[in-house]
């Protein structure tokens, strides 16, 4: 179980239902603001549970997101956490050029620091799109002011994942940390062990034994991540998807928050920017 020095880091992906990259060729960006946004509810429901649970966590937040609803992002900062960002508009890292991404991420950034009135220090690739083909992107990130990704799964997923890329945080350019999500290492191979649909499909009990194993054995904190919409079973259902994406969208969805609560009982959770603070402050000594 988990060693009393370890503070994992709790991370929210701050999207909407219809923005998730699966649902890309059944819903086109032009519609989004005609959708039923949900958002606003589902965070405050999560910032509640926080609360509950006297826990910090860092915010991945959307630029579209926050300037639709700007009173979200003040209210993750008033109550404590940290706001980083998830880009602008849910634009893969990967099909962007140097240009598009530049101007992505600085868009995002200036937005939810004007908005949240703290300093924007991380960023994470929508589906985790930073690989071996736009490595690039951490230069961009480290120039436009970022001090840390966490953008990289170090798993092999037919959508994403460099399972070949360290396990755990370290530099990546000028002062640049990279803090990919966690795995864990069995049989040779990286097992996914950090959230999302994971989180959902398996038994908590094994969600449990994989963080743990994590902090009793790597010693090191686990990097969580979940998104607004996983707890919100009364979300609209999208019309027309394959199996696959309609499986690993709405999987178990009705217990998440249950499980959710759990976790947080079970291990000691903060903000990334606090966790992982000596390390950030050792990359950028070292820029």
């Amino acid at each position: 179980m988990l060693a009393p020095a370890i503070t994992n880091a709790l991370t929210i992906d701050v999207e909407d239902y219809f923005q998730v990259s699966a649902f890309a060729p059944y819903i086109r960006r032009a519609d989004w603001d005609s959708r039923e946004c949900r958002i606003e509810r589902n965070v405050h429901r999560i910032l509640d549970l926080l609360a509950a649970r006297a826990t910090r966590a860092t915010f991945f937040t959307l630029g579209w997101v926050a300037e639709r609803y700007p009173q979200v992002v003040r209210r993750i900062v008033a109550d404590g956490h940290e706001v980083a960002s998830h880009g602008y508009g849910h634009e893969r890292a990967s099909d962007l050029d140097e240009r598009a991404f530049t101007e992505d991420v600085t868009r995002a950034k200036r937005l939810l620091e004007d908005i949240g009135g703290a300093p924007v220090l991380g960023y994470r690739a929508p589906s985790f799109s930073i690989g071996t083909g736009n490595l690039w992107a951490f230069d961009v990130l480290a120039r436009s002011g970022h001090r840390y990704s966490s953008s990289i799964y170090p798993i092999a997923h037919d959508h994403y994942g460099m399972p070949d890329s360290p396990r755990f945080a370290y530099r990546v350019g000028s002062g640049l940390l990279e803090v990919p999500v966690t795995t864990v290492r069995l049989l040779n191979r990286n097992l996914p062990s950090s959230g999302g649909g994971y989180f959902r499909l398996l038994p908590y009990a094994m969600s449990r034994w994989l963080i743990g194993r994590v902090n009793a054995a790597d010693r090191e904190p686990a990097v969580f991540y979940f998104h607004p919409w996983e707890i919100d079973p009364g979300q609209p259902r999208v019309a027309g998807i394959d199996a696959k994406t309609r499986f690993r969208h709405y999987v178990n969805i009705a217990g998440m928050e249950a499980k959710l609560a759990q976790l947080l009982g079970d291990f000691r959770w903060g903000r990334m920017d606090e966790v992982f603070g000596q390390r950030l402050n050792a990359a950028g000594a070292a820029a």
